[in-house]
């Protein structure tokens, strides 16, 4: 798989069979149009393609607007939805940096600029709702009637829905909102998990008892925040019991950074630098800022209790992960 940054980068006069979106966390609905774009590829003789952005369309115009509330909450990190961009089969990834001058494109410029003189697509795969050019004016109407003149394929993929409710990244963010990890994996199709590199922190867990893995966030609006339990892929054959907090830490810092912080039961090894995943289990409560270090050590113990209880009762699920080196420096 090749990830190209930009239209700039992808330039080449291979022809694609090509799907657009932002694909955040990559769902079963996206699934099966990979799928598609994937058995298309296959068929024409094409590079299996998708072009995706970031950040995300919505964010960029929140930030615009200096009111990053209405900017969608994000399920996956790059590296994460490209690792499953991968695993449907796909040749190429463009991730194209979403700013003025791109959101500006009329829609005849993005239909020539990018997919006829940029990506040489000849087979193009969108949901029946893809709006795209300067204030969403193109639509797939226009886009077949684009195919028609310069020579490629439009095909839509109709909604694709779970027990009548529509698979979308929205449907996601809200079961995770709620701390409903068995609705988002119906949803995506296999446990909820976020991946990256183990970073240095401050130490403060170590002085109380409770070292942590710390990985960056890199979005401001993750969807999931709080306490949980979670297991850890990436130190040890299976998995290993875990209790995190994903979330600003509101008590010890006033940066707004936010950080997924997780504690391995019975782990005592250096990995600062490694790649890791973490798999959430169930959510414990929601974070909270407490008047001192006492309380909040307290807090953390009671969220360590139960966190071996559920291994207790449930034990470590052995869930089988993929490694993915072609992601692995994002």
């Amino acid at each position: 798989m090749k990830v190209f940054r930009g239209i700039s980068q992808a330039v080449s006069s291979s022809p694609c069979a090509l799907t657009i979106g932002n694909f955040d966390g990559v769902h079963l609905g996206h699934q099966t149009l990979l799928a598609k774009v994937r058995h298309a590829a296959d068929r024409f003789g094409l590079a299996a393609s998708v072009m995706t952005f970031e950040p995300h369309p919505r964010e960029f115009f929140a930030q615009k607007l200096g009111d990053l509330s209405k900017a969608p909450t994000r399920i996956s990190n790059l590296r994460d939805n490209m690792n499953a961009m991968a695993d449907a089969g796909m040749d190429n990834i463009i991730v194209e940096h979403f700013n003025a001058t791109f959101a500006s494109q009329s829609p005849d410029d993005f239909i020539q600029k990018t997919l006829v003189k940029g990506l040489n697509v000849k087979w193009l795969m969108v949901g029946e709702d893809f709006c795209f050019g300067a204030k969403r004016a193109g639509n797939v109407e226009l886009l077949k009637q684009a195919g028609v003149q310069c020579g490629f394929t439009v095909e839509t993929l109709p909604l694709i829905t779970n027990n009548g409710t529509r698979i979308s990244s929205s449907a996601v963010r809200d079961a995770l909102a709620q701390g409903d990890f068995r609705t988002s994996q119906a949803l995506i199709g296999h446990p909820y998990t976020i991946s990256g590199r183990v970073i240095y922190g401050q130490q403060l867990g170590r002085t109380l008892g409770f070292p942590t893995l710390n990985m960056r966030i890199a979005h401001q609006r993750p969807a999931v925040t709080g306490i949980f339990v979670v297991q850890v892929h990436g130190l040890s054959d299976q998995p290993l019991p875990a209790v995190a907090s994903l979330g600003v830490r509101p008590t010890v810092e006033n940066a707004g950074r936010v950080l997924l912080e997780t504690h391995v039961f019975n782990y005592h090894q250096s990995c600062y630098g490694k790649l890791v995943t973490i798999e959430f289990l169930q959510k414990i409560r929601d974070e909270q800022k407490f008047s001192d270090l006492a309380s909040m050590t307290a807090a953390i113990e009671q969220d360590a209790t139960r966190a071996r209880d559920y291994f207790s009762q449930h034990g470590v699920a052995a869930t089988p992960l993929r490694t993915h080196a072609a992601t692995d420096r994002i």
